[in-house]
């Protein structure tokens, strides 16, 4: 049965990019604690087989400090130094290990996603306290899975246990008569063998949980129709505002062009529908369009035209075609350059023969 998200519906929909980027923000992420405890024991028993012999090497200051305690100044500085000895051979037996188990656990996270820094998990939730999802958690999915996994590895890791030290059950009676010393590279031998039995063994629930872990996750990452609207209404905007943004764009190129109309050379119109207003001086490659419209805006075009006393021609096919292929601040294309241009030198013939009358 599907999920319901919070508004009721049901979640149906695989997540998209946008919600699983989210969700990596919000420090939401697929994570199995089984597979950071198999690579924290993978690193123990890699530890153990290649530093067992220099963690064994504090054995010789310590014995030092025991076999002459008697010589140990108690004074101040004598103390330092003694801490200071100490803490210099501790730290050359245990700190490359101990390097090694942290790089383990940052790999265990880093194999099963990539790095994230997130507060949302500190931040104070009512569903943290709240008795119904707390219900949920004890009687869910999560908490019979992990139920599982415990039963699992409780059976498995006895079974292992015993498989391997019931054989040795009389060579562990004899060692309580050996000398301790005696005793490490046995123990160390010993421990080795079931550690590595153990690693093998928390592979398949680390595989296993890994899996289950992904999917209950990619579950809760689902989107319900609802959901998908919304995300779609963000990142392409809200039809209404996108409309309302397209209004005030036309708007806005409305007013430039008709401030632009006086500036015009000509206009060229079909007397009912199109008009375009074309801008020419000389030493220009090719006429300008600085205007155009049809209907109500042609009309507008041609009033202000009058005003201003800028040349009106008509021509339906050369005003249907410029219309349809020159946009406002373009030149005019290559093919219309000769009708265009015995326009713009009539139109410039108009205006000196006025210039010579007046004269």
């Amino acid at each position: 049965m599907a999920e319901e998200d919070e508004s009721g519906g049901e979640r149906t929909e695989d997540p998209t990019q946008k919600r699983l980027d989210e969700a990596l923000e919000r420090g939401d992420v697929a994570k199995s604690q089984e597979v950071n405890t198999w690579f924290m024991i993978s690193g123990a028993t890699l530890v153990l087989s290649t530093f067992a012999s220099s963690i064994g090497g504090i054995e010789v200051p310590l014995r030092n400090l025991v076999a002459n305690s008697w010589m140990i100044r108690t004074d101040g500085p004598g103390l330092l130094r003694l801490a200071e000895n100490l803490e210099y051979a501790v730290f050359a037996a245990i700190g490359i290990p101990i390097l090694m188990l942290m790089l383990a656990a940052i790999a265990a996270n880093i194999l099963q996603h990539r790095l994230v820094w997130s507060g949302e998990s500190l931040k104070p939730k009512l569903s943290k306290i709240s008795p119904m999802e707390g219900a949920k958690r004890i009687f869910g999915k999560q908490a019979l899975a992990n139920f599982g996994k415990g039963l699992f590895k409780l059976i498995a890791l006895g079974a292992v246990m015993t498989a391997i030290l019931w054989p040795e059950r009389h060579r562990l009676e004899s060692m309580l008569r050996f000398d301790p010393a005696a005793i490490l590279s046995v123990v160390v031998s010993m421990a080795l063998h079931l550690m590595g039995a153990v690693v093998a063994m928390l592979a398949v629930v680390a595989i296993a949980d890994y899996f289950f872990q992904y999917r209950q996750w990619y579950e809760r990452q689902k989107m319900s129709l609802r959901d998908m609207k919304e995300e779609f209404k963000q990142s392409e905007g809200d039809p209404h505002i996108k409309g309302r943004i397209r209004q005030l764009r036309q708007a806005r190129m409305k007013k430039r062009m008709m401030a632009a109309v006086p500036k015009a050379s000509v206009i060229i119109t079909n007397p009912t529908h199109y008009s375009v207003a074309l801008s020419y001086e000389r030493g220009m490659a090719a006429p300008i369009c600085v205007a155009k419209g049809v209907d109500l805006i042609a009309l507008k075009i041609r009033e202000i035209a009058g005003e201003h006393n800028i040349p009106i021609v008509e021509n339906v096919p050369l005003a249907r075609a410029l219309y349809a292929t020159v946009e406002i601040d373009d030149e005019i294309p290559v093919e219309h350059y000769h009708a265009v241009a015995e326009i713009i030198g009539y139109v410039m013939g108009l205006k000196r023969g006025v210039a010579n009358r007046r004269r």
